[in-house]
């Protein structure tokens, strides 16, 4: 299919955040994400409320989105739209409007992998930012998945090596909380990390063979280790909070890296990969970029705005495919569980 001055609507909603995008052929032109705070109070994405949210979001945000890239709406090529994986209700609003769109329009419906875009959005025409050439190690992570996936094509995609339980996100959620930090408290444990001395506390990383990862030992040591501390100096959090936050995170990084030298080694490719909202960590982008000094990597970076669920991946993958021509039927459905 020629390339020539192709327009696609990317939308997602796989979680909290409703978010449309507008790509011409490999450029975005608008990345516009209404991110729902409601969540905070409740320290986690309450479903009920986000597809209610998702609701009330979706229109608006489309309008932006194509006034933004200064396009109309019969400008469009295709519609691109996240199926999943993610929480049901909200992907079910993301799927039917786009459905809905697509089909009053008289244009294509591409269906989207989530976790397939957190890694294609390394090919989005970003000044600044390489492409990584295949194959090469995906390692996505984020408040739901943690996975090292073997990319050899665009669309031919391996899990190598993934969670036995909780996502790396959850265990900075569940760190935080047990510190009494706000949600999400990934960021704030990464700003804390700065000023706190990383070795102050040492937390056992959790044998597990091969690529697989476990979170949910560590949660439990850090939970015991707290309640231990606090129990001898009930200000001991307060008191030591940066050197805390940065032993978890030098920990949790120890934890990724090691996976990814094995996989390495396993595989022979040097050329890494990262995508998903913890990908925004500092630590782990200076762990990246050390590791092609001591390991001889090739690392990519997607730029920040790409990281955390947005729709410029979802539209990067709608335009891929619609130049393959792989189109969705209208009776396609969401689903929450969809594996690469």
């Amino acid at each position: 299919m020629s390339s020539q001055n192709i327009y696609i609507l990317g939308i997602e909603s796989s979680c909290d955040d409703t978010a449309a995008s507008i790509i011409h052929n490999g450029r975005i032109l608008s990345n516009v994400i209404a991110s729902q705070k409601i969540h905070e109070e409740f320290g986690g994405v309450v479903p009920e409320l986000a597809s209610r949210a998702h609701q009330q979001n979706i229109v608006p945000v489309v309008h932006q989105a194509l006034k933004k890239a200064g396009i109309t709406k019969d400008k469009l090529h295709a519609i691109a739209f996240t199926r999943g994986p993610g929480l049901m209700g909200s992907l079910l609003v993301g799927t039917s409007f786009a459905k809905s769109l697509a089909y009053g329009l008289n244009i294509p419906l591409i269906d989207v992998n989530h976790m397939q875009a957190h890694i294609l959005a390394h090919f989005i025409d970003e000044e600044g930012f390489n492409k990584p050439s295949f194959p090469f190690l995906a390692m996505t992570i984020s408040g739901g998945h943690t996975q090292i996936v073997e990319v050899t094509s665009h669309f031919d995609m391996t899990v190598i090596g993934e969670t036995i339980d909780d996502a790396v996100g959850e265990a900075y959620d569940k760190s935080g909380k047990i510190l009494g930090l706000g949600y999400p408290a990934g960021p704030e444990i990464d700003k804390r990390t700065q000023t706190g001395n990383p070795k102050a506390y040492q937390f056992t990383k959790p044998k597990v063979s091969g690529l697989n990862f476990s979170f949910s030992g560590l949660k439990t040591a850090i939970l015991y280790f707290i309640q231990r501390e606090v129990k001898a100096n009930p200000n001991f959090i307060e008191e030591n909070l940066n050197d805390i936050c940065a032993s978890i995170q030098y920990t949790i990084i120890g934890i990724l890296i090691d996976k990814l030298k094995l996989a390495t080694k396993q595989t022979g490719i040097k050329q890494i990969a990262i995508g998903g909202g913890v990908s925004a960590n500092s630590g782990i982008r200076q762990a990246l970029k050390d590791g092609e000094q001591k390991f001889g990597w090739t690392t990519y970076v997607p730029k920040f705005e790409f990281t955390t669920d947005n729709a410029a991946m979802i539209a990067i993958v709608g335009y891929l495919k619609y130049l393959e021509g792989n189109f969705a039927e209208q009776n396609v459905t969401a689903s929450a569980r969809l594996k690469i």
